[in-house]
């Protein structure tokens, strides 16, 4: 860790970026030293932890004013890193993934007992985590270098999701050691995050609804042939 991370981090003072190429190896200084930094997503602005250190993923939940019992996403580069991460996506949201990740698409994922993620949500079947693949160039090269990152809107808990580094820092101020601005993201709605459910007649409960429609899901779930060749 360089002085400059440590200065981010230790000290609580905000630093706003605009990307560039040194940005992926800045954000992982500062995920590394425990910090806290703001993102862009394929969706909305997103406030980005390591996954497996705890004071981290306390200091995200403080920042956002957001119980400690609500669950967070895991950002990943690609769905191949769920392997290294002993999660597996239970039927049909493995064929949901196929057709929608990369994209803004959450499925809620299972967690094995070799997972080293601490964001884990307890449900009365065991732990369960939602994962995403960001269909954003920046996002994606920033994980690339970073691993896979615990995540969440960078809003106050009850605000409305932000669609630019400077709505964040208003959200957040010197909460978050370092924003890295992108530009404004597509718009201001989330991903749609869907869980596996038997007692649906597709299999599937839609817990918030998102960029892609539940209608949209469940089409896709109806045809076979799309879901099975991605499209």
């Amino acid at each position: 860790m360089n002085m400059s991370s440590r200065k981010v981090v230790m000290q609580g003072m905000s630093r706003v970026m605009t990307y560039d190429s040194r940005s992926p190896q800045l954000l992982a200084r500062v995920v590394a030293a425990g910090g806290l930094a703001v993102i862009p997503t394929d969706t909305v602005y997103g406030i980005v932890c390591d996954p497996c250190n705890d004071a981290a993923i306390d200091r995200l939940f403080q920042a956002k004013h957001r119980p400690r019992t609500k669950s967070i996403q895991v950002l990943l580069d690609g769905v191949e890193a769920m392997d290294k991460l002993d999660l597996r996506l239970p039927a049909p949201l493995d064929r949901l993934a196929g057709a929608l990740l990369p994209g803004p698409f959450s499925p809620i994922a299972l967690v094995g007992q070799s997972c080293p993620l601490r964001t884990p949500r307890m449900e009365p079947d065991g732990l369960t985590q939602a994962v995403r693949v960001p269909d954003s160039p920046i996002c994606r090269a920033l994980l690339q270098v970073t691993g896979p990152l615990a995540a969440s809107s960078a809003n106050r808990s009850g605000n409305p999701s932000v669609e630019t580094v400077q709505q964040a820092k208003a959200e957040l101020g010197d909460s978050v050691d370092l924003y890295l601005d992108g530009g404004p993201t597509p718009g201001s709605v989330a991903s749609t995050v869907v869980e596996a459910d038997k007692t649906d007649p597709d299999g599937i409960h839609v817990l918030r609804q998102g960029v892609i429609g539940e209608a949209r899901v469940r089409a896709l779930l109806s045809d076979q042939t799309d879901v099975g060749e991605g499209q």
